[in-house]
Formats: structure tokens, sequence, C-alpha cells
């Protein structure tokens, strides 16, 4: 069965689209699957910007997934959400950091020092 593309899903059919491809790519790191990983981020991609394309820009309704068990989503979740919502987002991934739930704090402590060194600038 073809999937939707994402220009034909619901907000919420993206958000749970969202979610799956997150829990796919902690997957994917977790097995070493470099390959696997690039192609869920591009498909992650595909799931942003038509969130961002939506009339008041809806990757404000990954906000509520900070919450989420899965660090994976909620460091994509903060990272997607850092030009809508940018003090949120930097404290959640400041929480992930602080979690030391690996490689995702890892991720979230790099992504800090590119904000504040200026070389990350969400869009």
């Amino acid at each position: 069965m073809k999937r939707k593309p994402p220009s034909g899903m619901t907000d919420e059919e993206l958000v749970e689209r969202f979610v799956a491809i997150s829990l796919d790519q902690d997957d994917a790191l977790l097995g070493g699957e470099v390959g696997r990983f690039n192609r869920l981020y591009d498909q992650k991609i595909a799931v942003l910007n038509e969130l961002k394309s939506r009339h008041g820009d809806q990757r404000r309704l990954l906000l509520r997934l900070f919450d989420h068990p899965n660090a994976q989503v909620r460091l994509n979740a903060a990272k997607a959400t850092l030009a809508v919502a940018p003090e949120t987002a930097q404290m959640q991934l400041q929480a992930i950091r602080d979690s030391k739930e690996y490689p995702q704090a890892l991720d979230a402590g790099m992504s800090i020092r590119g904000l504040e060194e200026g070389t990350y600038k969400p869009t």
C-alpha cells in the first residue's frame, strides 16, 4: 500500500507520521544504519516543510511531543520548533542534554552550542 504524500495528509496525520519517522530513526541509530537514518531524515524534512507551509506554521503542533517517552521524538520535535517557539524548544534541548540519553543528549548539546555560537540558525 502506497503512503499518502505529506501534502495529502491532515495536520494530525503529519504529526503521527513525524512520530513514526522519529521512532524509525531511533531504531536506525541503535542499529548503526546510517543510510536508513538519512532516508528517514529526508522524509522528516518533507513532513516539516508541509507543516511549515500551512497557515500559521503548524510546526507548533509538535510542541506536544515534548512529553513523548522516546528521546529521538523529543529531540526532533525540539529542533523542529526552534523557529516557532525558540525559548520552549531550547529548554527542551537542554532537558535532553541533561538527561544523558545518548546519542540524543549529544545531538541536543551540539544544537545548543550551534545556537549560542550563531552557526545554527533555525528557519
